[in-house]
């Protein structure tokens, strides 16, 4: 497995083997498909960081995150969902799929 992208609490791997990649999330390693690991970047994007300094939209500063069609499921607080939105754009950007740009204007 190749390392693509290694953050404060996650690293990003590809397995050109099985043509799939594989996201350890420190206490458990998830193994995706290209399409899952799309559908994990839309989720992660859509996050609302603001909400989690306003305590009437979040009131205990945590994201519920399901992947893998509810196969996993995380509870992550708001340093752990900045460094997993900073972990999957700069993914997606070095494996070639995305440009430094679009990660501004997310």
């Amino acid at each position: 497995m190749n390392v693509i992208y290694q953050s404060t609490y996650y690293t990003l791997y590809q397995d050109t083997k099985e043509r799939c990649f594989f996201v350890d999330f420190g206490q458990k390693m998830v193994r995706m498909s290209l399409c899952q690991l799309l559908s994990l970047r839309q989720k992660v994007m859509s996050i609302s960081i603001e909400s989690h300094f306003d305590s009437d939209l979040n009131k205990h500063g945590f994201e519920v995150l399901m992947l893998c069609n509810k196969e996993h499921l995380f509870i992550l607080n708001t340093f752990e969902i900045l460094d997993l939105k900073k972990m999957v754009g700069q993914g997606f950007v070095a494996m070639g799929l995305s440009t430094e740009s679009e990660l501004v204007n997310t």
